[in-house]
C-alpha cells in the first residue's frame, strides 16, 4: 500500500510522536510511506534516517496554496491509496486535497475536547476513516453525537528496539545524576503541570522516602509549574534525591534508569504514550485510574491502578513497587504486554486491515 501522511505541526507534542512512530511502522511494514512535514520540527528530526521521503511544508491555514502545493508534488510523485493526517488544523485541507485528488483520506483525532460544532459533525463524516487513540477518547466523540459506526480506535505504535533496557546506559544516566547504582528510581517523565499530578506525586514520594532510603526520584520534563516543583524538592530534607534533568529530547535511554515509572494524572488523558514506552522497556508503572491510562496497562500485572491525587495510596503503591521481585516480574509481564498490544508489527497489521476493510 502507498500512504502520503501529512503532519505540519512543528511543535513536539505526543500526536507528533504518534505519527513519527505510525509511519515508520508501515514503512518497516513494508509500505510506499511518503511525508509532507514541518522542515526541522520533531517529525522531520524523527523521519530523517528513515526510508520514507520527506516534502517540506507547512499549512497555515484552510486556504495555504503553499501547503497545498506540497501535498499535490508528494501525490504525483507517490499517487497514494490514502492521505493520513494527525493534526487538527490539517483536517479541512487533507479532506479538500483527497476530493481533489480522489483519493481516501484517514484522520486520527488525538484530543478528547470538542471541535467547532461544524467541524464536529462534518469531519468523522467526510474522512473515509476518522480514528480515536483509546476507547476513552472514542466514548467521548460518540457521547457528542459521532455515530459509533464512523469512529475507530488504533493504539499508539511503540518500537520495541527504541525502548529494550540497557544496562549500560543505565549505568551511566544513574552517574550522571550522582545517583548509587542501587538506589530504586521512581521517574516522571511530561508536561511539569498541576494536572499532571505533579505535587500529589512528590507528596507520595517524599512520604515514601522516609521509609525507603534507596528511593530516588527523577523528573523529566519542563512546564509551567517545573520551577515551584524544583523549589519544593529544594526546600525538602530529601532535596538531594530528587533530580531535575529538565526537557529531554529523547527520553528512551532513562526508561533503562527508572526502577518503576509514575503516570500520576489527576487531569484526564486521552492515552498515555510513556506509559506504553516505560512498559516496553520492562518498567512496571503507576497510573492514575483516569480517562484512557487505564487502557495502557494490565492493572495489577504490569504495574497498578490507583486514584486520581491520593497520596497515601500512591505512597503505599510506591513502597510496594520497592520490592525487587514484584518489580521484577510485573516488569517481565509489561514488555511482553507491550509486545502483544502495542508493538509497532501489531499496530501496523490492525491500521491496514481497518484501512482495507469495510
Amino acid at each position: 500500500m502507498k500512504l502520503l501522511f501529512v503532519g505540519t505541526n512543528p511543535e513536539n507534542t505526543g500526536a507528533a510522536s504518534h505519527f513519527v512512530a505510525l509511519v515508520q511502522a508501515m514503512a518497516e511494514a513494508g509500505h510506499a510511506v511518503s511525508v509532507v512535514t514541518y522542515p526541522d520540527g520533531l517529525i522531520w528530526q524523527g523521519l530523517a534516517l528513515s526510508n520514507v521521503r520527506l516534502y517540506r511544508a507547512k499549512f497555515r491555514n484552510v486556504l495555504d496554496l503553499r501547503g497545498y502545493a506540497a501535498v499535490f508534488k508528494a501525490a504525483r510523485d507517490l499517487k497514494p491509496d490514502w492521505l493520513v493526517g494527525n493534526f487538527g488544523k490539517e483536517y479541512w485541507p487533507l479532506i479538500l486535497a483527497g476530493r481533489l485528488l480522489r483519493v481516501p483520506v484517514a484522520l486520527f483525532r488525538h484530543r478528547t475536547p470538542a471541535m467547532k460544532r461544524i467541524s464536529a459533525y462534518l469531519i468523522p463524516r467526510l474522512a473515509q476513516r476518522f480514528f480515536a487513540v483509546s476507547q476513552h477518547a472514542r466514548q467521548a466523540y460518540l457521547d457528542r453525537g459521532i455515530p459509533g459506526h464512523l469512529v475507530r480506535v488504533l493504539y499508539n505504535p511503540v518500537n520495541m528496539e527504541l525502548c529494550r533496557f540497557d544496562p549500560q546506559q543505565r549505568s551511566e544516566i544513574l552517574h550522571s545524576l550522582g545517583v548509587d547504582e542501587g538506589a530504586i528510581v521512581l521517574g516522571y517523565t511530561g508536561r511539569m503541570h498541576h494536572g499532571k499530578g505533579i505535587f500529589p506525586l512528590f507528596e507520595a514520594a517524599t512520604a515514601a522516602m522516609a521509609v525507603e532510603p534507596r528511593l530516588h526520584c527523577v523528573w523529566l520534563g519542563d512546564g509551567p509549574d517545573a520551577r515551584t516543583l524544583r523549589d519544593l524538592a529544594a526546600a525538602h530534607p530529601t532535596a538531594g534525591r530528587h533530580h531535575f534533568p529538565g526537557w529531554i529530547h529523547d527520553v528512551h535511554p532513562y526508561y533503562s534508569a527508572f526502577s518503576m515509572l509514575a503516570f500520576p494524572s489527576i487531569a484526564t488523558e486521552t492515552f498515555g504514550r510513556v506509559s506504553v514506552e516505560a512498559q516496553a522497556a520492562g518498567v512496571p508503572v503507576l497510573g492514575s485510574d483516569i480517562g484512557g491510562i487505564p487502557e495502557t496497562m494490565d492493572a495489577g500485572v504490569t504495574g497498578l491502578l490507583l486514584p486520581p491525587g491520593d497520596v497515601a495510596a500512591w505512597r503505599e503503591a510506591i513502597l510496594k513497587l520497592c520490592d525487587p521481585s514484584l518489580r521484577m516480574s510485573m516488569g517481565a509481564a509489561a514488555r511482553e504486554y507491550v509486545q502483544k498490544h502495542f508493538s509497532t508489527v501489531v499496530i501496523a497489521s490492525q491500521f491496514l486491515q481497518i484501512l482495507t476493510g469495510d
